[in-house]
Parts: C-alpha cells; structure tokens; sequence
C-alpha cells in the first residue's frame, strides 16, 4: 500500500499467489529484488548502496534515459534513475511509475516529455515496459536501457547463448568493433560490450540448474557488463569480491538512437523468465 507521506525510497511489494515477489522504490522507478516462486532472489543490489537522493543505485534495475553512458553531454547514464518517479499501483502484481519533465530535468535536457515505467509480476517471470511520449512541440532524440544486474552463483559458471555472429563494440578495448565468433559468451576478467542489433530472446545459463530467459522488444541492442576484480575493488558502493556474484545484461537502445516527432511514442519492454 502506498500512502501520502511515502518517501522516495520507501518500499513496494508486488506477489503473485505463487509466492513470487518483486520489490522497488519510487527513486528512480527501481527494482530493487525479484525473487521466483522457489524464493530465489535472481537480481544483485549491493549491500553498499546508501539510497540518499542524487545517488543512483547500485543493482537491481537502473532505468538509462535520456542518455546511455556519457554517449552525450549529458550526465552519465542520464538523470532517470536518480529522480523520484510517481508510483501508480494497478493491483497486486503490476505497477507503474510516471515521471514528466519538470524545471530540473528541462535544466539538464530541454524537452517536454512523459515517461510510463510498467513492471508486472507473473508466475517465474518479470515484464518491465518502458514507455516514452514526445510532448514538445519538436523533435527529440535520447537513447536508453534497462541496466538490469542478474545475480549469479559464479561468474566462472555463467554463459549466455544468442550473440554468435552478432557485432559489438567492446568498450573494454577503447571501443573496438568485433564480431562474436563464440557460441556461448563467457565472462573472463572485465568485460564491458554493447552489442548491436540482437536477437529478441537470449539465455543466461547461471551453472548447470538456473536458466533465465531475456526477451526483449523495442531495445534493438544489448549491453553486458561485469567489472572483473580491479574495477570492482575501485567501486565505493559496491563489495570488492560480488563481482564474482553479478551479470548485466541490459535490454538497450544505443547503436541507434531513438527520435521521436511531436505525439509519437517509444516503447521498449524487457521480459526475465527463468525456465522451469
């Protein structure tokens, strides 16, 4: 339930009658957990974060908008996921949050514009859909992603199918352009890739039980990241060794970057669905 003091960072719980739970915040529309109906949590948040306005946290999902990474003037990652979004509960197992452009966010990108963050609950799987309307009365372009950490058992172990033969710009090596010529991509040290034009349905193989589903719609590219050891160690929000215990793969939209006439709409959805 919600109520009129509700902070920013006070807590909501949607739950299916299976037992699956999904937890998030209005401070930035996170997802904070997702745990399945055999109560495995299968997002990281680190233990470290210190939820005070104008940190983004760290985990979870992060919403990426109007700017991915400092591909812009922009702040990092844009200013999304550091702002307080207006929650709307539609019943026990949806949610939304709505953010519209106000004084601060025109003083950091000058557009009129509404942004419908959806996350729905099933049975084993989570659906997460963001909407983005052009209010202005001007063209806009911005590009996005849902930073989407996983939680894993070992990285060692992890794999993920579906990006053979894809392009990618490896931003671990100054942004060097590769083709993946790897049928399963494995994480070895840091690894920081956006790749291009993917397939609408990957899978993450977490060791030899857990299988986690990606779908995606809308988001024409896909980022995974994992800082290795001495990045990890260099993060202040973040346990030097949980590198070991993280994946993102990010549902995103950065090769090419969105543009929107005056009253057109954007729509990307990202759907996690652990087989069973």
């Amino acid at each position: 339930m919600m109520s009129n003091t509700m902070s920013a960072f006070d807590k909501i719980t949607l739950r299916t009658r299976h037992g699956d739970t999904a937890e998030m915040v209005a401070y930035g529309a996170h997802v904070t957990s997702w745990r399945t109906a055999n109560c495995v949590e299968q997002l990281y948040l680190s233990p470290r974060n210190a939820f005070s306005a104008g940190a983004a946290i760290r985990g979870g999902v992060p919403i990426i908008f109007p700017q991915f990474n400092l591909e812009g003037h922009l702040p990092r990652h844009g200013f999304a996921r550091t702002v307080h979004w207006q929650p709307e509960i539609v019943d026990a197992t949806h949610m939304a949050f709505v953010l519209r452009d106000d004084t601060h966010t025109r003083n950091i990108w000058p557009q009129a514009f509404n942004a419908r963050y959806e996350i729905a609950l099933g049975h084993n799987q989570l659906t997460l859909t963001l909407q983005i309307d052009n209010l202005g009365d001007a063209a806009m372009t911005f590009t996005s992603a849902l930073h989407t950490y996983l939680q894993v058992g070992d990285i060692q172990q992890a794999r993920i199918d579906g990006f053979s033969g894809v392009t990618y710009r490896d931003s671990a090596a100054s942004g060097a352009m590769r083709i993946e010529t790897d049928p399963q991509v494995r994480i070895n040290g840091e690894v920081d890739r956006i790749y291009l034009s993917t397939p609408d349905v990957l899978t993450l193989h977490d060791g030899p039980q857990r299988q986690l589903q990606l779908h995606q719609t809308g988001f024409n590219d896909t980022v995974v990241w994992n800082p290795g050891a001495d990045k990890c160690a260099a993060l202040k929000d973040m346990p030097a060794d949980d590198y070991q215990y993280m994946l993102c793969i990010e549902a995103a939209r950065v090769g090419q970057p969105i543009t929107l006439q005056p009253g057109q709409r954007w729509c990307g959805i990202q759907m996690l669905k652990l087989q069973e």
